[in-house]
């Protein structure tokens, strides 16, 4: 089930659990995991014991702008190296919401439709993106 705005409760919560059992399972840093709809508005967030107070901020850009976009914040970040002044433009027209860099991924449904995005922080960025990817898989999503 999907809301009118993406992704449901019900499955952002599923995928925020099956990111950090997947990273718990790979014994990463201690993360924090978020899901946006695809209005870019906030659904779940976790931060586990340890996890800096950062984690949030970072996440949520990570996935805030992977929605905006339409595409995984490992594509934004290979843009960013291209068009460097763009990029710290929008982020700063973004107030801070925006953060192109390695760690989320698009949640998206059996057509392909953008029901929002996953965001993570605390690992490498491959880190952060493989424990998104897992969640989404996890709730029986794509992830994009």
């Amino acid at each position: 089930m999907t809301t009118t705005n993406g992704v449901s409760l019900e499955q952002a919560q599923a995928i925020v659990q099956g990111a950090l059992a997947h990273a718990r399972q790979q014994q990463y840093k201690p993360m924090g995991v978020v899901v946006l709809d695809a209005s870019g508005d906030l659904v779940a967030f976790a931060r586990e014991d340890g996890a800096s107070m950062f984690r949030f901020d970072i996440a949520r850009g990570k996935a805030w702008g992977a929605v905006g976009f339409g595409a995984s914040s490992r594509a934004l970040a290979e843009r960013a190296r291209d068009n460097p002044n763009f990029f710290v433009t929008l982020a700063a027209t973004a107030q801070g919401k925006f953060l192109p860099q390695t760690g989320a991924v698009l949640i998206q449904d059996e057509h392909g439709r953008v029901l929002g995005a996953a965001g993570a922080s605390g690992g490498t960025g491959d880190e952060d993106e493989a424990i998104c990817a897992a969640g989404v898989r996890g709730a029986g999503l794509r992830a994009g």
